[in-house]
């Protein structure tokens, strides 16, 4: 049995996905295009969910949100995690331990979905996930 390869999909991720105005707009559909025409599969979480959900409501419109959400709901190429009690436990511990860090709860529930799955790649602009050790698509640009 082949393990199917997946792509973590952050709430930055899903911005830069369904902004057309966002400048990694372009670079993160040719990221997830290339991705699921290989055969990949994205992932997400129920916390990402919700964050991406509202900041697409304010920042593009309930319309907005509402069409994405319809996009994603009916695609078969996008599994959800649940952020159970037991992750919860281990996100929290994410969140008190890198003090140095400017970490969200929700990047830390993404870390430790990602470390259970053995995911190494997000599809983000979000720093905080290349700080805590995972690398980022698309490739940031360098000043």
């Amino acid at each position: 049995m082949t393990r199917e390869r997946r792509l973590f999909v952050d709430t930055a991720g899903w911005m830069m996905l369904a902004d057309g105005s966002d400048p990694c707009h372009a670079a993160a559909v040719e990221v997830r295009d290339r991705f699921l025409e290989s055969g990949g599969v994205l992932l997400s979480t129920d916390f990402v969910m919700d964050e991406t959900l509202t900041l697409l409501r304010v920042r593009l419109g309930l319309d907005a949100a509402e069409r994405w959400w319809g996009q994603v709901d009916a695609s078969p190429r996008l599994v959800w995690d649940w952020i159970d009690p037991e992750r919860a436990v281990a996100a929290r511990h994410w969140f008190f331990r890198w003090r140095d860090k400017g970490f969200s709860f929700t990047d830390c529930t993404s870390f430790v979905v990602m470390t259970e799955r053995r995911l190494k790649v997000a599809l983000t602009s979000d720093r905080h996930f290349v700080q805590a050790g995972f690398r980022v698509v698309p490739e940031p640009k360098s000043r």
